[in-house]
């Protein structure tokens, strides 16, 4: 069996002669060489072909090629300083799989909607490559910290009979002869894994039924979401803090190429690995807004602007504690200190990025949360389970749950969360 090399090892063969499998992305000749840019997965780079040093055949078949051409290579690769990724590829043979013409993602300048259109395509290209590779290393990153820190991975279904905060935002669906709706979040099923394992994190697609056309909202997106047994408010936010500092520390670590392909400057991500982020009371958020002359009162929720201008206060992510319990769900612990607010925080992220996470501790008394279901109007019969948590070896517990695409936004500082996922589900759009 032939063994192939990965573009992205290049740096372990250079001067061996090697075979790949590859696509064309773009070409250009002159006269008696041709220079291929060439893509594997892993990476991009080029490889040179020049007449001298090929037979007649495979030089016209080199220059017979289209975009996104598919072909077996052999060459020789060498280190190349010019280019960014720093070797290149001389190619001695070549073998053609398939050679098509008209792909219609050209590398012209193209509109976001023809781009989304031809996503399952738009994908091989250089700037989609990028975020997608930075994606599955926070996502992998975010498995590594939670093991590391003892939890474990628990499964919280997609269909849900109930919802976390109400139905107004979820998707229905007939299961047989009864109600159901697409996931929300999976929290609170999430709490039921921490009374049973200690600590937990549940991380898959959620569902939200908004009416949104803003650059932060889908409607289906990855949450991920722990939940901690005899932890309090302050001990998860230390615990929100060491992971933020982690995953961004290893995208720093291992994403280098693809930042660099995205334009995105590293030092604006290095103050998050140093921790130390600012715990901003709500009302001392609302005094900042005010100052600024933006008309907000106490127990009003934060816009995206309001969110943005104060992410643009900070050089790293920062948490707002404290929210009213007006603006908040059911499930919440109130402020011992304050009544009127919860032991909760949101962690916003800076360059006017906003809400990246948000979470609380949890309320953990029967009389108190039954209460607190009753004024919120939600039926006792439907949330008997849940209380069934609070009935029998109930303990202090919190968690929160971090939106994955808009940390993959900020991290690759996209305009849009459309293009942290792979196939993007808005309220426009459903296809491909």
């Amino acid at each position: 069996m032939t063994e192939y090399v990965a573009i992205k090892d290049s740096a372990k063969h250079v001067g061996e002669t090697v075979k790949m499998h590859v696509w064309l992305t773009d070409k250009r000749s002159s006269g008696k060489i041709m220079f291929l840019q060439l893509r594997d997965g892993s990476a991009f780079f080029q490889g040179v072909i020049r007449k001298e040093d090929v037979s007649e055949e495979t030089f016209q078949t080199a220059k017979g090629l289209h975009q996104e051409a598919s072909f077996y290579v052999t060459g020789t690769i060498n280190e190349d300083k010019r280019s960014k990724f720093g070797y290149e590829l001389q190619i001695s043979d070549l073998e053609v799989v398939s050679n098509r013409e008209g792909f219609p993602v050209t590398n012209k300048e193209h509109g976001i909607d023809f781009l989304l259109d031809h996503r399952h395509l738009w994908l091989r290209s250089r700037r989609p490559f990028a975020i997608m590779q930075i994606r599955n290393t926070l996502f992998k990153a975010t498995v590594d910290f939670f093991e590391k820190e003892g939890f474990i991975k628990f499964d919280a279904p997609l269909l849900m009979h109930t919802a976390p905060e109400g139905t107004t935002e979820l998707f229905h669906t007939e299961y047989f002869e009864t109600d159901a709706y697409l996931s929300q979040s999976g929290q609170l099923y999430g709490e039921v894994g921490a009374e049973a394992f200690g600590k937990i994190f549940t991380f898959g697609p959620t569902f939200r039924a908004e009416a949104s056309k803003t650059r932060r909202h889908l409607t289906e997106f990855w949450m991920m979401e722990p939940e901690m047994a005899w932890m309090h408010q302050d001990e998860s936010l230390d615990l929100q803090e060491r992971f933020l500092a982690y995953i961004t520390g290893q995208v720093l670590e291992k994403n280098q190429y693809e930042l660099e392909i995205l334009g995105r400057d590293p030092e604006k991500l290095r103050p998050t690995t140093e921790g130390n982020f600012v715990r901003l009371d709500y009302g001392e958020a609302i005094k900042m807004l005010q100052e600024a002359g933006r008309e907000i009162q106490w127990g009003d929720d934060f816009g995206a602007p309001d969110e943005a201008y104060l992410a643009n206060q900070f050089d790293r992510p920062f948490f707002i504690v404290n929210y009213p319990t007006a603006i908040k769900p059911f499930y919440m612990k109130k402020n011992p200190e304050n009544p009127k607010t919860y032991l909760c925080a949101d962690v916003l992220a800076p360059e006017g990025y906003g809400e990246i996470m948000g979470g609380s501790e949890r309320e953990s008394d029967y009389e108190v949360l039954k209460a607190q279901l009753e004024e919120a109007g939600l039926s006792l019969e439907t949330y008997n389970w849940y209380l069934d948590l609070r009935r029998y070896g109930s303990v202090p517990h919190s968690g929160f749950g971090m939106g994955f695409e808009r940390v993959i936004a900020w991290i690759c500082k996209l305009d849009h969360v459309r293009e942290a996922i792979p196939f993007p589900r808005m309220m426009t759009r459903i296809e491909p």
